[in-house]
């Protein structure tokens, strides 16, 4: 079961963050300023200790519960939930210079055409504008955050990044089991997303402002007339 962390009652904060991510999702496709989600995740790799015993007729597949860690891997995320796109980078640490280094692979690699990227994220330490100072010489970085619109989601409101969705589908088709090794994560994802853009699935986001109105009144503040 995923936990929740709750907002706050009366949270001014969490809502206008809401509001203002919600106001981005129901703008129409602009081929010229797409809207991008981007989210990270880590993942274990793991070893088996013993061979596991492969799935026979009327039988689930078998695997020892001991295991070896073998250290950890982070996914980073970009997805166009409008044009039914994802883009996966998997790396083996997730400093403020590899979310860097995705940014400008988003920003050169897969929308060098676009004037303005509407770029959805949560507000983690490393997604700050100053990693790029930290990565690249000045004129670089200056050219790649004007690259971009950053739009923050609110603290305790991750469910509001489409990139999460996104990357819960990639755990469950793909890396729902034991996997030992980089190269084969970055093996398994590469087709994963090779697959699932070639059906151009989208995501069609139902949540409005007027149900967040309704459905999450009580984080709304109460004016005193």
């Amino acid at each position: 079961m995923k936990g929740w962390v709750i907002p706050p009652l009366e949270n001014s904060d969490f809502v206008a963050h809401m509001e203002l991510v919600l106001d981005v999702y129901k703008a129409l496709y602009d081929e010229a300023f797409p809207v991008v989600c981007m989210d990270e995740s880590p993942k274990q790799l793991i070893k088996q200790t013993r061979i596991p015993i492969a799935r026979k007729p009327a039988q689930d597949a078998r695997e020892d519960y001991e295991y070896e860690r073998k250290g950890v891997a982070n996914i980073f995320m970009a997805n166009e939930p409008l044009k039914g796109k994802r883009y996966v980078k998997v790396l083996t640490s997730k400093t403020k210079k590899d979310w860097a280094g995705f940014i400008k692979e988003i920003a050169d690699k897969h929308y060098p055409e676009a004037k303005k990227i509407r770029l959805v994220m949560d507000n983690l330490n490393t997604h700050k504008p100053s990693a790029l100072y930290e990565t690249f010489p000045p004129a670089e970085a200056k050219r790649i955050w004007d690259r971009f619109e950053f739009i923050y989601t609110p603290k305790h409101g991750s469910w509001l990044n489409m990139a999460e969705i996104e990357l819960n589908v990639l755990m469950g088709q793909c890396l729902n089991r034991r996997i030992d090794s980089i190269t084969k994560i970055r093996k398994e994802v590469n087709a994963w997303q090779q697959n699932r853009n070639n059906k151009k699935s989208v995501i069609n986001w139902q949540f409005k402002t007027d149900d967040a109105r309704v459905k999450l009144k009580r984080l709304y503040p109460t004016l005193l007339c």
